[in-house]
């Protein structure tokens, strides 16, 4: 299959599984790889109450940031747990297009179980760091917290990869965790949860997202703003 090939919807049989990598083995397979998990936390009020009560806020200003009406063609970079991917396609123009990729089969099929088949949706299995695409062949692309759960090798490979997709003048709009306020009330709470169940997440406190760019990527512009007292942040990269 071509890189712009429509084939693959959601309702589609799923390519043959690629390697896991192993971070995810080893640190997510409580909450992406076992089918329980997908059970577990594939209910809205779950995921929102992980983000504090701030996803349904988060996910609007992430689908704001690509466009009351998205036009071209659009890539999410893994699958999200939660309505993200169902309401980034009700703003999809008519003649637009959502590629979603994703390493792990079972993320697929479960958001296959949310989308009605659609020929402007592909499903397409494939890692982060190396997308199964051509140069500059997206708009758009969206990274929904993802950085936080990558190793800082990964997370490198992830940012050069969605830039060579985009193509110039295209953006890449990031949502992500963000150190927080020295006065955030969670503070503490949040410094030993992520340390125990996302030990990646810590390095988005101490560093930018801009310090993972690849060198010469030279971007246009790059935007940020926080939200809920800094632990969130929104990142929009114009290419």
């Amino acid at each position: 299959m071509t890189p712009d090939s429509r084939e693959m919807t959601p309702t589609a049989p799923l390519a043959l599984p690629l390697p896991i990598p192993r971070y995810l083995q080893d640190l997510y397979w409580w909450a992406y790889i076992h089918p329980r998990a997908v059970l577990l936390f594939e209910r809205e009020w779950l995921v929102n109450l992980i983000l504090f009560g701030n996803y349904r806020r988060l996910r609007d200003i992430c689908l704001d940031e690509l466009g009351t009406t998205i036009v071209g063609r659009t890539l999410q970079v893994a699958c999200v747990y939660g309505n993200l991917t169902a309401c980034l396609r009700q703003r999809l123009a008519a003649d637009a297009t959502l590629d979603v990729v994703d390493v792990l089969p079972i993320q697929l099929a479960n958001l296959a179980r949310k989308l009605a088949h659609d020929p402007c949706v592909a499903l397409l299995q494939g890692d982060a760091c190396e997308l199964p695409c051509t140069d500059g062949q997206y708009d758009q692309v969206l990274l929904f917290f993802l950085l936080h759960e990558q190793p800082e090798a990964v997370r490198r490979k992830t940012l050069a990869e969605a830039i060579r997709a985009t193509r110039r003048g295209g953006r890449i709009v990031i949502v992500d965790y963000h150190h927080p306020a020295p006065w955030h009330p969670l503070l503490p709470l949040l410094r030993l949860v992520l340390g125990r169940l996302e030990p990646y997440a810590l390095e988005l406190w101490r560093s930018p997202i801009s310090a993972f760019l690849p060198a010469g990527a030279a971007p246009r512009l790059v935007r940020k703003s926080t939200r809920f007292g800094g632990l969130y942040q929104i990142v929009v990269i114009t290419r």
